[in-house]
């Protein structure tokens, strides 16, 4: 690591906990009429995954910070008029379209990257190109097949040349349907004005750098370099040229840096109450989420079944600034099913209820059940003020 100048300001730990919670859209009025484009944009980064429970996690992101968003509107706020693309940051990720250039280091890498120099039959790769061009957008079905019994995850060759076209930038994702990947060429679906990998390697990486110091207010270096996958060294080479400013935070061991932005105000304003997906950016990071709130988060949906602790895909529960539970949801019909429930204490209850409710509805459930609870002596009062909270929404 380089070294690091003195801080330019001390943060008690409760101030670090509000900036990372305002950064992140949940403190505050929301901005309602930049919607979820405007929600992409603030967290620079939106994760997409498979797992779909009350819905998926890429739909989760925007409801959190705004409420009961329709879900078809979410896909089109995303996709629609060439907001955005879809590339790798902290994972597969929804990114907005003017960050295209800062990624060109990450291009550059792939096309370097022996993992992506697999034999294809001659010809493939021109002919998945060509195919795009006169066909326009299209999904590795389209293209002649995702799937072949072969290699690559069973990939056959058209999907592999697609997907290394995608790495190497000359193609984009520009959509999911059905979940498919949805492939058309860089040249025509990314905007003249931005269509270039004309930055350097440092370029790109001190404006990710200074991007993840903005959606994070306050951060170590592992939390900035992580928000888009950068490596430790990669973050001590840029951040004296990023903006970022150092600072202390109380209880905190590490060196910080934060948002100038984000300092220049005190936080203050309503406090969201919400479930959280658990790809959600404000919890993208267990030792930062264990820092700010005092609370081990972890997606068990990969963990042998009989040694979940929380439950497949439990949502933390987001109340008054804090991590106050969790609850592992799932569906049946117009039920949604409380499967597993565990709270911080009693001043909990009304938050859960209120946040299960608001979900539920959203997904266009009417009845909540609650199975099983953590603390028995608060499922009686959970599930009295469910219903409660379902009678005062259903009048």
């Amino acid at each position: 690591m380089t070294s690091v100048p003195p801080p330019a300001v001390e943060l008690s730990a409760d101030q670090a906990r509000r900036i990372a919670l305002r950064a992140q859209g949940f403190l505050g009025a929301p901005d309602r009429r930049a919607g979820v484009p405007g929600v992409l944009r603030h967290l620079g980064a939106v994760q997409l995954d498979t797992i779909s429970v009350l819905a998926r996690s890429h739909e989760l992101i925007p409801y959190a910070r705004l409420g009961a968003v329709g879900r078809r509107a979410v896909e089109e706020a995303y996709w629609s008029g060439g907001r955005s693309f879809e590339y790798w940051s902290h994972a597969a990720c929804i990114l907005p379209v003017e960050e295209w250039p800062h990624f060109a280091f990450r291009r550059r890498a792939y096309r370097a990257r022996p993992h992506w120099h697999h034999d294809l039959p001659d010809g493939v790769y021109d002919t998945v190109i060509k195919q795009l061009r006169t066909e326009g957008p299209l999904t590795a079905t389209e293209l002649g097949g995702a799937k072949n019994g072969g290699e690559w995850w069973d990939w056959s060759a058209s999907k592999v040349a697609v997907e290394r076209a995608l790495m190497y930038g000359e193609v984009v994702c520009t959509e999911r349907r059905g979940w498919k990947r949805v492939y058309d060429l860089a040249e025509r679906a990314i905007p003249d004005a931005v269509l270039h990998d004309d930055l350097s390697d440092t370029e790109c990486r001190r404006r990710l750098v200074a991007l993840a110091g903005r959606s994070l207010g306050v951060g170590t270096r592992s939390d900035i370099a992580d928000y888009h996958r950068l490596k430790g060294e990669e973050f001590d080479a840029v951040v004296a040229d990023s903006g970022l400013v150092p600072v202390t935070v109380e209880g905190w061991s590490k060196p910080a840096w934060a948002d100038p932005e984000a300092l220049a105000t005190e936080p203050r304003g309503r406090h969201r109450t919400t479930l959280l997906s658990p790809f959600d950016s404000l919890v993208w990071e267990r030792a930062r989420t264990e820092r700010i709130f005092g609370f081990t988060h972890r997606l068990e949906a990969y963990v042998p079944k009989q040694k979940r602790v929380h439950g497949y895909f439990a949502m933390p529960l987001l109340a008054g600034g804090k991590l106050q539970g969790r609850v592992d949801p799932a569906r049946e019909g117009t039920t949604l099913v409380a499967r597993q429930a565990s709270l911080a204490g009693p001043k909990a209850v009304a938050p859960m209820a209120q946040a299960l409710v608001e979900a539920a509805a959203w997904v266009g459930c009417t009845d909540i059940r609650l199975e099983r609870i953590d603390a028995p002596e608060l499922r009686d009062p959970l599930r009295d003020e469910i219903g409660r909270a379902l009678q005062r929404a259903y009048r």
